[in-house]
This record gives structure tokens, C-alpha cells and sequence, in this order.
């Protein structure tokens, strides 16, 4: 946690990234159970080690050049194809970082939650362009907790978007980029996850 809040303060975000999105994908985790989908992947131990590798979601970020993490305004492409080496990066990095830890269920969890964040429902993400169920459970409830947090957080090349029209572009999104199941649950917890927003954002002001 302490690692992955590191690399957070490098690109100048309003700080608390790490342990909304965190919040987020547990709440997710334990919405799908309960509501009956996944029940035979979403074990406890798989939900606690989500958790635990969320944080670890941007670690490719550290190999990104503060020209780019910390830019204003909108990236070149050239710059956004470096951006995006960040995932295959922070999927390198976790098999070297903690391939001895002895915990290959957290290894393989925190891998496929660095690697294929940024992959989408209709195989237009990256880094490989993988689609639907080929995206690893955990990437697909990872990345609509990390889009919803980035578009409703201030950044440094944009103002925080309001939270009507975050919900909207996860709806929107539902189906194309993200699992339109996990995103049915995320807008359907949409209560709870207004509390984890206001709460969290509370602390970070504290």
C-alpha cells in the first residue's frame, strides 16, 4: 500500500486513488456474490486478495517519465503510447517484485490486475487487446473501479466530473468497455458507492 500510494503522489491526483479504488472493487466483489454471479470464483480468500492487489493496479506508472504522468493537458500520441506501456510494465514488475513471496493465488491476482486494467469488453483495450471473458474476472471489476475514480477525481489536465455524469459513462460504457454485469452491479450499488466517494474524500481533506 505504502509502495503503490508512492507512485499515486507522482502524478499530481487529488491523493486517496489507491483506497477508493480499493473500496470500490471490494464492494463490486461482494455485490456480484451476493448477487449470485461468479459465486464460484468470488471465495473469500479471492475477494481478500483482490483487495490486497488493487493497489498495485498503476505500479508501471513508476517507469513513466513526469513529463507525461504530470501533464496538464491533453497527451500527444506519442505520449499516449507511452502512457499505455504502463500496464505491461506494472505486469513485469509484479512477477519480479513478488515472485518469492511464497502466495501464487496474490502473484497471479496482482499480475492480471496490473496487466489487463485498461483491457475492454470489446477487445479494444490494451495491452493485448483481449476481450470478454478472456479478461481475467479481477481486471474487468478492477477496471470500472479505476475509470469511475479517475473521471470523478480531479486530475491535473482536467476538473473532477460530476457524479451524475460519471454514473452515466460507466452506463454508457456497459458492453463495450466494461462487462456489462459488473457494470449492472456497480450502477445498482451506486448508494454505497456515493458513501465510499464522500467518505473517502472526507479522510483525504482531513
Amino acid at each position: 500500500m505504502a509502495f503503490a500510494t508512492l507512485i499515486e503522489s507522482r502524478d499530481n491526483s487529488t491523493g486517496g486513488h489507491v483506497r477508493r479504488t480499493s473500496m470500490y472493487v471490494q464492494l463490486i466483489a461482494e455485490e456480484l456474490r451476493r448477487s449470485g454471479l461468479y459465486e464460484h470464483v468470488l471465495t473469500k480468500d479471492y475477494i481478500k486478495n483482490l483487495v490486497k492487489a488493487a493497489p498495485m493496479h498503476d505500479i508501471g506508472k513508476i517507469a513513466i517519465p513526469d513529463a507525461i504522468l504530470q501533464k496538464p493537458g491533453k497527451l500527444t500520441t506519442e505520449e499516449f503510447e507511452t502512457m499505455k506501456t504502463h500496464a505491461a510494465i506494472g505486469g513485469r514488475m509484479i512477477l519480479d517484485t513478488f515472485q518469492k513471496l511464497g502466495d501464487q493465488e496474490y502473484l497471479e491476482m496482482a499480475f492480471a490486475v496490473a496487466k489487463c486494467h485498461h483491457e475492454k469488453w470489446n477487445g479494444k483495450g490494451y495491452p493485448e487487446g483481449l476481450k470478454e471473458q478472456e479478461i481475467p474476472l479481477c481486471a474487468r471489476i478492477m477496471a470500472v473501479a479505476d475509470v469511475f475514480d479517475a473521471i470523478s477525481e480531479e486530475r491535473c489536465y482536467r476538473p473532477a466530473i460530476p457524479l451524475d455524469k460519471c454514473f452515466e459513462i460507466i452506463a454508457e460504457g456497459s458492453g463495450t468497455d466494461f462487462d456489462p454485469q459488473i457494470a449492472e452491479i456497480f450502477l445498482k450499488a451506486r448508494t454505497k458507492v456515493e458513501e465510499i466517494h464522500e467518505q473517502t474524500n472526507l479522510e483525504v481533506e482531513a
